[in-house]
């Protein structure tokens, strides 16, 4: 399925961006990525936790999310854009191989530019569920 990127973000547009997550859609979800896009994860060793810089790192990092969460999903989904910043919470949930459940809250700040997402820096709660 090949995603129309319109030239202005919107929330419709973000809510595009969701469904890809949630299709497990690495091309698509690039096609509203910029060319020198960064990704900054919710964990990692770094204040920013890992940080994905260019278009191959972040397409890698992006696959990853399901390569540990082969049912990963994005739910309940809510949008807001203001001039060159937009904001996407949501509810994650996903198993990991080892069959740990995960079920939290979280939230994409993004920062745009010409109608693609220059910078995706998610943050999500930490929650400890049963197997």
């Amino acid at each position: 399925m090949q995603t129309v990127v319109p030239d202005e973000v919107s929330t419709d547009f973000l809510q595009a961006f969701a469904d890809a997550w949630n299709r497990h859609d690495v091309d698509a979800l690039m096609s509203f990525m910029a060319e020198d896009c960064v990704f900054e994860s919710s964990a990692g060793p770094d204040a920013c936790g890992t940080r994905y810089v260019g278009r191959e790192a972040v397409r890698i990092a992006f696959a990853d999310v399901w390569a540990v969460f082969p049912d990963a999903q994005w739910g309940n989904a809510r949008h807001f854009v203001h001039g060159d910043r937009a904001v996407s919470e949501w509810t994650f949930t996903g198993k990991r191989a080892d069959g740990s459940r995960v079920e939290v809250q979280g939230c994409d700040l993004f920062t745009l530019r010409g109608g693609k997402i220059l910078l995706k820096n998610s943050y999500r709660k930490n929650r400890a569920l049963p197997v």
